[in-house]
Order: structure tokens, then C-alpha cells, then sequence
């Protein structure tokens, strides 16, 4: 028997033997966990999660719950690392939650990953390593294209661009490394002449050195894979520097702290990315994102609250199309999953949780911190 199903069955028959209410409440109880960085410097993002998981929440309960099951969240802080994630995997477990929307970054939703796998607890995470889906695990589902299917896009845009002479940027996270060498992996087969693939420790702060020895090199574009905290410094101080060089980024610097961090020096700035927010063409999107508005003051900070948003979807709508919660149902239900009509686009899930159907674009930053599509043609003319 899985362990979902001896949590509700123990407390039905606690509460048939007249063992008090708190037991039979405990029955019709579905518990979501939220495993995000709530604190640190991914902070926004964690607490963006957090508020869409919760307002999806606050929504299904208003319908009657889930199946007759009233739902509540549980939020862990993981700080986007892995000693922390792993904790919070755990204890999210020893809750006894049904399901995990998180983590924000791959290594930490990689070092939760064989735990919830053990507990047959689902996982959605926006994750792009590679590697996520690369164990198996039958409870893991990716909520976000993988890295693979990103530089693949990424080289595509700089043949289009005119780009012939590129240096790559990294830290040395999971996540970077591998959309690092995708991209330089893709740019080479495209004939692109990639002139070095720099290392940067995260979170440094000081990046002119590496930048002053890229700029010697005369790339016409510098390629950042790691995440916004560090993308909006090395942008401002490509400026600083007076690179001619382009900026393009990784998904991960598409968020709104990026102009901040860059300030003036924003503007120019390429990234690569699921369309943003803002510009989501779909009438359910508009509508969460006036909800979103509306329950919390402001707009979600990037396209990964919604994504996240699609993992805990795509999970309510396979149970209730099922009829069941049970995860020995639910799960292989979830890798079933053709076209679900989400925030961010139609999108399946494949025997291994991988999400398919998502299309890329590449944005520039607009003075005023806001993107314009410029690439692929298509998309830009919308």
C-alpha cells in the first residue's frame, strides 16, 4: 500500500473508532509542499513559487477542495542549495505531503530528488539540468524545458544574429556547467567560433578580471549561463569595461532583479527564455496574472512562477480526471499527460517527466527594464 494511501486510511479508521474529530479532519487533508528558496539570493523566485502554489490553493479549496479533499501547502526553505534542500526534502516527507512543486535551482531539486523518489512523493521542479531526468525517478517531473533543448534554440539565435565569435560564461553550478557546454557544443556544430569558456564563482561580486581578459579576445558576444544575481553585475560591468561585446543570457537572468542589478547598463542585454509573463498570449495566463496582482501587490518576478504554477495544474487536473489521488494511480497518470493547456502554453509530459512543447525566444532588455522579443521572427511580430 503506498504511504498516501495509509496516511487517510490510519485516520479513517481512528476516527470509526471514535478516537475524536481531529482524526477524521486529518482524512480529508491533502498536503502540497513548496520546496523553494523562501531566503538567500534567489529569494524572489523561491517566495514567487511559494505565492503562486498558495493562490492555486486558496482557488481550488473555494471549489471544494480536491476530490472532496481540502488542500494545504507546506513551505520549506531550501536557499536554492543542496545541504538545505535535502533537509527539506525530508522533512516534506515526514509531513506527508502528496506532492512538491520546487526547487528553483537544478541542484538543489537534485539533491531532493532520490528522497521524494523513495517516499513516492511527486516532484515538478523548473530544474534544467539535464540530469534530473536522467535517473528515472518515476516520481520526477520537469515544469520547464531542458537545458538541451535550450542551447540548441540558443545556437540557432546566434547564427541568426550574425554572431561568429562568442565567449561563454559559467559558475560552477550543475545547472550552469551543463547549459555551458550545451551551448558551446551547438554554437561549434553551427560553425560559430566560441574563444573561451570562462569560470566564475557565484555571488563574487568582481567579475573585471575575467571580463578583462574576454574583451582582449574580441568576442562579439559574451554567452552568461548562470543565474540573474550574476548576470546584472557582469552586464553592468561589461559597461564599465566599455565592451563592445553583446550580453546574452541564460534563462536564468530572466527576471525583474536583473535590470535592477544592472541598472542603466540593462538596456541591450539579450536573455533566452519561455516567453515572459507579460507576454503569454493565453487568456487563463492574463487572468492568473491579474489574481497574482490582486493577492499580492505586484507581478510574479519571471516566467518560472508560472511554470511552477503548470506543475501544480497539470497535477489537480490529472487527479480529477483520474478520480484519484492515490499515487500509484496519479503518477503514471502524470507521465501520460498529453497537451495540458497551461499558463505558459499547451505541454505533455513523456515517460521520463520530461515537459514537451515549449517554444524559445530571445528578449532585449528595454531601457525602461522591460523585454522586447526580438527573435524568432515569428514570435516578435505578435
Amino acid at each position: 500500500m503506498q504511504r498516501f494511501s495509509k496516511i487517510v486510511l490510519t485516520s479513517l479508521m481512528a476516527a470509526g473508532l471514535g478516537l475524536g474529530v481531529a482524526q477524521a479532519q486529518a482524512a480529508s487533508l491533502i498536503k502540497i509542499g513548496v520546496q523553494a528558496p523562501i531566503t538567500g539570493q534567489y529569494a524572489n523566485e523561491g517566495q514567487g513559487i511559494a505565492d503562486a502554489v498558495k493562490l492555486l490553493v486558496k482557488q481550488q479549496n473555494a471549489k471544494g477542495g480536491l476530490l472532496g479533499h481540502t488542500l494545504e501547502v507546506k513551505v520549506c526553505d531550501d536557499q536554492g542549495e543542496a545541504a538545505p534542500a535535502a533537509i527539506c526534502a525530508r522533512q516534506l516527507v515526514n509531513d506527508g505531503v502528496l506532492a512538491v512543486i520546487g526547487s528553483y535551482t537544478s541542484g538543489a531539486a537534485l539533491a531532493a530528488e532520490p528522497i521524494y523518489a523513495r517516499a513516492n512523493v511527486i516532484q515538478t521542479s523548473d530544474g534544467t539540468s539535464d540530469e534530473l531526468t536522467a535517473h528515472g525517478f518515476k516520481t520526477f517531473f520537469r515544469n520547464a524545458p531542458p537545458n538541451s533543448a535550450e542551447a540548441l534554440f540558443t545556437a540557432g539565435y546566434f547564427k541568426a544574429a550574425g554572431l561568429k565569435k562568442i565567449a561563454v560564461i559559467t559558475d560552477h553550478s550543475s545547472f550552469a556547467t551543463g547549459l555551458a557546454d550545451a551551448v558551446v557544443a551547438d554554437a561549434k556544430k553551427e560553425g560559430i567560433d566560441v574563444v573561451d569558456k570562462a569560470f566564475i564563482n557565484a555571488g563574487s561580486q568582481n567579475y573585471t578580471p575575467v571580463l578583462t581578459k574576454l574583451n582582449a579576445m574580441q568576442p562579439q558576444a559574451v554567452y552568461f549561463s548562470g543565474y540573474y544575481t550574476d548576470g546584472g553585475l557582469i552586464k553592468a560591468q561589461m559597461a564599465q569595461l566599455g565592451m563592445k561585446a553583446k550580453f546574452i543570457g541564460g534563462d536564468a537572468n530572466q527576471n525583474v532583479a536583473f535590470a535592477k542589478i544592472a541598472g542603466k547598463a540593462a538596456a541591450g542585454a539579450v536573455i533566452i527564455n519561455v516567453p515572459a509573463p507579460q507576454d503569454l498570449p493565453y487568456p487563463a495566463a492574463k487572468e492568473f496574472l491579474t489574481q497574482f496582482k490582486a493577492a499580492y501587490g505586484h507581478m510574479p518576478p519571471s516566467i518560472f512562477t508560472l511554470t511552477n504554477a503548470d506543475g501544480l495544474r497539470a497535477i489537480i487536473a490529472t487527479a480529477e480526471k483520474i478520480k484519484s489521488v492515490e499515487p500509484g494511480k496519479l503518477i503514471p497518470a502524470l507521465h501520460e499527460l498529453k497537451d495540458f493547456e497551461g499558463l505558459t502554453g499547451t505541454f505533455s509530459w513523456n515517460a521520463v517527466g520530461e515537459r514537451t512543447g515549449s517554444p524559445y525566444v530571445a528578449f532585449e532588455v528595454m531601457p525602461d527594464g522591460s523585454y522586447k522579443i526580438i527573435y524568432p521572427a515569428s514570435a516578435a511580430s505578435h
